[in-house]
């Protein structure tokens, strides 16, 4: 989206009295109003900012540690970071470059092919179905495997999350083949509702696991790994080769705090409520839902029509009707099919399925 259209967004949506999907844009202004209040109640204002990552920083990784029942954590500033430096300390251990992961993980898509351009490792796929690999398909890769990588939830097929059973199964079958297993858990936070079982249960299943402190919780920014002691050690050490050691993190640190107290426990009501608003969403003409039911508080929205016309259409409905249903539009299958991604948060609550369904006429409408 261009820079034009982002500020036209950008003025719409803050002016909406009424959104669907993620959450309302805020100013710097505001931005930092709301953390100097918020954090209030999460963390001692008084004491002295961080240095290199100690005080409130450590205060979230203890706190982090806690939540998923591991040893340690350790913050970073970037998921991408994160899990290089995960996946290398377990291809050191396993004596194999070799990570398989699935071709919609994002490592494949978004980040620059960053995994083998510095860390010198590889990506095997033992699946490009959209969902978990099969223990069969673990057994009969292609190619031998010394870490594998699982994404929960898979974002680029749909937020979409295997049953407990099969991710049980799913690593023993990786464990057999003397592999060692990571948790890409960007947005694992939501992900209890579905598998069933408490964050630490989930966990428990991997080596090392990745949270991320603004997908789902809002912080500002940042990322965590989770494991034993000395992952967490030698994990430290590369945060500082990587550049990850920043002079001061106490925003974003701060601002995860929040998250975690404001936003984890509201998660779950989220959940449910994406699936009323996702069976609403289906009931309209030529609407495509994908997963249905959501897995998470987040799924696909597909629609006959363009990206370019259904954004012009979504801005319109901002500017002259206040509601503001989805954020981005864009066509990544067919031409003149278009998908948006959807979050049900706080300010989906209020909306009921009759909601949806009017804001939904009055968008085609518009077309």
């Amino acid at each position: 989206m261009n820079e034009e259209l982002q500020q036209r967004r950008y003025a719409a949506f803050r002016s909406c009295g009424r959104l669907l999907s993620g959450s309302r844009p805020v100013s710097l202004r505001e931005r930092m109003a709301s953390l100097a209040a918020e954090a209030e109640g999460v963390h001692d204002l008084d004491e002295r900012p961080d240095v290199y990552g100690d005080g409130v920083v450590r205060a979230l990784e203890r706190r982090v540690a806690a939540l998923l029942g591991r040893e340690a954590a350790v913050y970073f500033p970037t998921g991408t970071m994160a899990q290089q430096v995960a996946l290398r300390y377990w291809a050191e251990r396993t004596g194999s470059p070799m990570v398989a992961m699935h071709p919609l993980a994002h490592p494949e898509l978004h980040e620059r092919r960053a995994l083998t351009r510095l860390t010198g490792l590889h990506a095997v796929w033992p699946t490009t179905a959209p969902r978990l690999p099969t223990p069969a398909e673990l057994r009969t890769c292609e190619e031998r495997f010394g870490t594998l990588m699982v994404e929960l939830p898979l974002r680029d097929a749909g937020f979409v999350l295997p049953a407990w059973e099969q991710l049980v199964e799913t690593v023993a079958a990786a464990r057999e083949l003397g592999a060692r297993v990571h948790l890409d858990g960007a947005r694992l936070w939501e992900s209890t509702v579905h598998l069933g079982h408490p964050l630490p249960e989930i966990a428990a299943l991997a080596d090392s696991v990745y949270v991320s402190c603004y997908k789902s919780l809002g912080g500002l920014s940042g990322a965590l790994l989770a494991g034993g002691e000395a992952f967490a050690r030698e994990a430290r050490v590369w945060q500082h080769r990587y550049g990850g050691k920043l002079f001061q993190q106490w925003p974003a640190a701060l601002s995860a705090l929040v998250g975690l107290e404001r936003e984890l426990p509201r998660l779950p009501r989220y959940v449910a409520h994406a699936r009323t608003v996702a069976a609403a969403l289906a009931e309209v003409p030529g609407a495509r839902i994908d997963p249905l039911p959501p897995h998470t508080h987040q799924f696909r929205l597909w629609l006959p029509h363009t990206a370019d016309a259904l954004t012009e259409a979504t801005l319109r409905l901002a500017e002259e009707q206040g509601i503001a249903l989805f954020h981005y539009w864009d066509e990544p299958g067919a031409p003149g099919l278009a998908m948006t991604e959807v979050t049900v948060g706080a300010a989906a609550l209020e909306w009921t399925s009759e909601d949806v369904g009017k804001a939904m006429a009055a968008l085609l409408a518009l077309l």
